[in-house]
């Protein structure tokens, strides 16, 4: 078993070896909480939450880091005398938590905020100053920027040379060497918050945002860790400058660099000015949170999603073909001997798929064949190989995090509906089987008719009438 996975610095695919056997250590850049997430800020959560679950599947023990930036110039630009900054911040975040914990997200391992790291990032600061990669502004502003011309490798991450790279524009360009040259550490300005600054050696002020993950990636996962991630859209500037400044100041950093695509809507980038933005909670109220997470998780990690009217409906029917199979063989084995007896088992084509850069459109290709597959022994009476697949699917669908029989993604309000849909449906079905009795063929065929109208399929069979949502 080899996992290979895309190395964003390398420009190719790479055997993953993990720095300590049977452990892996991820540090995945997190939202900057200045305003509501949106479907973007879900599939990037979502990717990470893929990659764990498969690694510890293969039995690694993941420790995954996921941070929260809750201070930034736009954060702090929001503020208003009602809402002071840290609370705008902490009510983003939660609206953050709660739209990756209705996808299923699992919580990651640690998950700092920004602003109780500040003096790991004031650590980092006076080592690339004593080692001659930073240096504090000659204009008293208390401003400290990385000297991007001393540190020869700056630009490896995205293959760019110093000329060709943009300036920085994160602070007041005037105390720069060289327009390049980032920020480490701002000095407190009359105009922002004076909660908003913390003591240092260079004065009052704040850390750039760069050296927040440098920090908080070296505090909770060591010097060297295996894997960082995060949105493609990071690379330039973000992840180049923390990847600078944190082996400037002396650590190995990340093994790998793993980037997840973005999303799109009806071919355009998703941005506020485009207005085509479509946040997180109007996103999960088009359809229901499962089906969300299979349409997010359903593309290759790195390819581009394009969000387009009826994409939705697509995952719903996708996903309503397991939930069929899933319902029909219960139904079916119950009561006999096969009831149960159907290992959990990942088949081997679907854990290629996996292993090779998490190909998961692939690995669904795996899983919905098996779903046809299970459906066609059903048909032909073969209980014990539709057993056997029932185990796979659902180990499948579990490792993926869409099991539609797992608790999570059964809410009251889901239960109640279903109840209620049922005592309506079966109601219809005796009436129906009444009117079959009687020989009032007409009647049955019209009530068929009715619930196939609403999607309701009715299955005949030795043991009754059944039915289901979909086809």
């Amino acid at each position: 078993m080899t996992i290979r996975l895309y190395d964003t610095k390398a420009q190719a695919l790479a055997d993953f070896v993990p720095l300590v056997d049977g452990k892996v250590g991820i540090y995945v850049c997190g939202p900057t909480v200045q305003s509501s997430p949106h479907i973007g800020h879900l599939r990037s959560a979502l990717v990470y939450d893929q990659w764990r679950r498969w690694l510890n599947y293969r039995g690694f023990d993941v420790t995954l880091v996921r941070n929260v930036t809750d201070i930034d110039d736009k954060i702090l630009a929001n503020e208003t005398d009602g809402d002071p900054w840290w609370a705008l911040a902490y009510r983003y975040e939660l609206e953050f938590s709660d739209g990756y914990r209705r996808i299923g997200i699992q919580a990651p391992t640690y998950e700092p905020r920004a602003t109780a790291s500040v003096t790991q990032m004031q650590e980092i600061i006076e080592r690339l100053i004593a080692r001659g990669h930073a240096y504090a502004a000659p204009d008293g502003s208390g401003d400290v920027y990385f000297d991007t011309a001393s540190w020869p490798a700056y630009g490896e991450l995205t293959r760019q040379k110093p000329d060709d790279m943009v300036a920085a524009t994160d602070a007041d360009p005037r105390g720069k060497r060289d327009p390049r040259d980032f920020a480490l550490w701002k000095g407190h300005k009359p105009t922002e918050p004076t909660s908003a600054a913390w003591d240092s050696p260079w004065g009052r002020g704040r850390p750039g945002w760069h050296i927040e993950c440098s920090a908080m990636s070296s505090r909770y996962l060591g010097s060297a860790f295996d894997i960082h991630g995060g949105g493609l859209d990071l690379r330039f500037p973000h992840h180049e400058n923390e990847l600078a400044q944190s082996t400037a100041a002396g650590d190995a950093f990340a093994s790998y660099w793993v980037h997840n695509g973005l999303v799109n809507i009806n071919g355009q980038k998703m941005s506020k000015s485009l207005g085509n933005s479509i946040y997180a909670a109007e996103f999960l109220e088009m359809a229901r949170p499962l089906v969300v997470r299979y349409y997010l998780g359903a593309a290759h990690y790195r390819s581009t999603i394009d969000y387009h009217d009826g994409a939705l409906v697509e995952a719903e029917a996708a996903l309503e073909r397991i939930e069929t199979f899933l319902d029909r063989v219960d139904r079916r084995l119950e009561g006999t001997r096969f009831a149960g007896s159907g290992v959990t088992v990942i088949p081997e084509d679907f854990a290629e798929a996996m292993d090779d850069d998490l190909a998961i459109p692939q690995a669904l290709g795996v899983l919905h064949e098996k779903v046809r597959a299970g459906n066609a022994a059903l048909d032909d009476e073969e209980l014990s190989a539709a057993a056997s697949i029932r185990g796979e699917v659902i180990a499948m669908v579990e490792v993926l995090g869409i099991n539609p029989l797992s608790p999570e993604w059964n809410t009251d309000a889901d239960a109640a509906t279903a109840i209620a849909l049922a005592a309506l449906v079966e109601t219809l079905i005796t009436d129906r089987n009444a009117a079959r009795a009687a020989k009032d063929y007409a009647a049955a065929d019209r009530i068929r008719d009715e619930l196939a109208a609403a999607g309701i399929t009715v299955e005949d069979g030795p043991s009754g009438s059944h039915w289901s949502i979909g086809s």
